[in-house]
């Protein structure tokens, strides 16, 4: 004779629980599934029928019909099981870290895994999984540049507030230089990537010249105007100066945002602009190009068409470029500015702060 089966039932607030459990995306499938037995279980479900339509156990599904029952929705997750007891006491890892932070090992400029292991007398795999737990990576760096303009704040809420609220009637292009494109020719032919190795180029390459890429952003729609030219002095900006303008349409305003390079401000270049007054020069602060959206953009053509290239001749590069541009048109979509001047002159403010406060 088959023992009685103990009835589940739920609360109105258990059963709203338990079904947000069911749709849950995040939880682990084993929380999930045991809800869903509960709740089989409350409709009336036998545990043979619900084992069946789940594809489990009989004795999986009383398990936790039982659970249920004894601890209620807290019986649904896994117990604490018994491990190794801690080797190391809080108080270790925080002298470790706190070493690493604040701290420099004799006759070195940095921690190592190795080196804070044979200081601490802690190993080396105690000592990496403490450095990743906490993020700290001593063997690293980045580098970074305080702008020293006077005029700091004033060109970055303009130049953001370009960004942020563009005028009507008006294109906003973001202009600059990449100079020294080098044309290089690998000495040997590259070795195509495979099944289970990436691709192989010889360490030595031929140089055949070098060129300069113009290049003019659209804020609002992310189209790139360019030229290549041999140089980069007034002569070659006042050309492509030129090409803007025949290529904007007559009714709109153009702001230019550009940095501080001796050629934006030649006097030949200046009188040009003023010969025109649709045009609006915005000057990003001194070594503050990230502002400039235009750099996001010379990124991608670094890492897409020029970094891996190899190439015969300056005019084949040229060519490359080219093609890249016209591709990229195609399909362009904005770059999507988010940061606001307020927040880039708070996050440089933190920066500041960091800054005075460390002592080497």
């Amino acid at each position: 004779m088959a023992r009685p089966v103990p009835p589940v039932s739920l609360s109105e607030e258990e059963k709203n629980q338990l079904i947000r459990l069911t749709r849950s995306r995040s939880l682990p499938h084993g929380i999930v599934q045991r809800a869903q037995i509960v709740l089989a279980c409350a409709a009336g479900e036998a545990n043979n029928a619900i084992a069946k339509r789940m594809q489990l156990t009989p004795v999986t599904v009383g398990k936790w019909r039982r659970r249920f029952l004894e601890q209620g929705l807290e019986g649904l997750h896994d117990e604490l099981r018994p491990g190794r007891p801690r080797v190391h006491e809080d108080e270790q890892v925080a002298e470790v870290i706190n070493t690493a932070l604040q701290s420099i090992p004799p006759g070195a400029t940095h921690w190592s895994v190795r080196a804070m292991a044979e200081h601490t007398g802690i190993s080396k795999s105690t000592v990496q999984r403490w450095f990743n737990l906490f993020g700290i990576q001593p063997h690293r760096q980045r580098h970074f540049k305080l702008s020293t303009d006077p005029f700091f704040v004033e060109k970055v809420r303009d130049i953001v507030g370009l960004y942020l609220n563009p005028p009507d009637h008006a294109v906003v292009l973001c202009i600059d230089e990449k100079t020294q494109i080098q044309a290089l020719q690998r000495s040997q032919p590259m070795l195509p990537m495979g099944l289970g190795y990436v691709e192989g180029v010889t360490h030595d390459y031929v140089r055949h010249g070098t060129t300069t890429l113009f290049a003019a952003l659209n804020v609002a729609t992310g189209e790139v105007l360019t030229k290549c030219h041999p140089r980069h002095r007034h002569q070659e900006f006042l050309a492509f100066l030129r090409h803007i303008e025949a290529s904007v349409p007559d009714s709109l305003d153009v702001h230019l945002i550009v940095d501080n390079y001796s050629t934006h401000k030649h006097a030949k270049v200046t009188a040009w602009l003023a010969r025109r007054p649709r045009y609006h020069v915005h000057y990003t602060p001194t070594y503050a190009s990230w502002l400039n959206q235009v750099e996001r953009w010379f990124g991608l053509i670094t890492q897409q068409a020029i970094r891996r290239g190899s190439f015969s001749s300056v005019k084949e590069l040229t060519r490359k470029i080219d093609a890249f541009v016209k591709q990229y048109n195609e399909k362009a979509s904005p770059f999507v500015w988010v940061a606001t001047a307020e927040s880039i002159l708070a996050k440089i403010e933190r920066l500041c702060s960091l800054i005075s406060g460390t002592r080497h």
